[in-house]
């Protein structure tokens, strides 16, 4: 019997070819989806295959493909997808890639996926699930240092499953300006920073857990438990 590694999908951002520095002019016009192969590694080293998701793929499609998914980090998710009105801090949005993590998660209820997300995946899956979010919180966003150093705490929830992942808790990295503001349904906060800001959260009832930090940019990538968690039970699917 073959053993297949599982299938992970992996959605990234996309931008115009302007934003690239070396591109020809010729090509300002034309768009390209980016990903971080630094999460594509954490899937890799957990023994998964990492699949990058173009955002124009049909959700319907390609979800029946996959054996996870990874809502990997980002630009800020349009306020009006949680009922907020835009605030004077609010950065870079990308609407498009909005509509496609916010309709693969649809796919991804009804086949009961195993979903890890990080950063901005944590707020996707916030919004999806009727959460909503604070637009700016500049104490949590550390960016002058090195993005592999663990600048504050998390603590766990006893007995959850990040708890059994991580341990009480753990030192983590922190770039992100947004952060959960009320729960969504069917989700408990189950990681909190020292300031009591939502740093993990995970599903009652389904495979799904998410954190606000980037596991991807630390020194423990390829032996992360995140990584571990969302491979591993992405393979009982096989």
């Amino acid at each position: 019997m073959v053993h297949h590694k599982p299938l992970i999908g992996i959605t990234g951002r996309r931008r115009k070819g302007d934003k690239l520095r070396d591109s020809l002019k010729v090509m300002n016009h034309l768009s390209f989806d980016a990903y971080w192969v630094d999460d594509a590694q954490g899937i890799i080293a957990a023994g998964g295959i990492p699949v990058f998701l173009p955002l124009s793929l049909n959700s319907s499609e390609i979800i029946p493909l996959l054996d996870g998914i990874l809502l990997s980090g980002g630009a800020d998710i349009e306020p009006q997808q949680y009922g907020a009105e835009p605030e004077p801090e609010l950065q870079e949005i990308e609407p498009i890639r909005d509509e496609f993590e916010l309709s693969l998660l649809e796919e991804v209820y009804k086949r009961e996926l195993p979903v890890a997300g990080i950063c901005r995946g944590l707020q996707i899956l916030n919004v999806h699930a009727g959460g909503t979010l604070f637009q700016d919180v500049p104490p949590h966003s550390v960016r002058n240092e090195p993005a592999s150093n663990r600048v504050h705490e998390v603590t766990f929830d006893e007995g959850s499953i990040l708890a059994g992942l991580y341990g009480p808790s753990m030192q983590v990295n922190s770039l992100h300006h947004q952060s959960v503001d009320r729960v969504g349904n069917g989700f408990l906060a189950t990681g909190l920073a020292n300031d009591l800001g939502v740093e993990a959260i995970e599903h009652c009832e389904l495979p799904i857990l998410a954190v606000q930090w980037h596991p991807e940019m630390l020194d423990s990538r390829d032996s992360d438990p995140l990584f571990q968690w969302l491979v591993q039970y992405s393979s009982k699917r096989l």
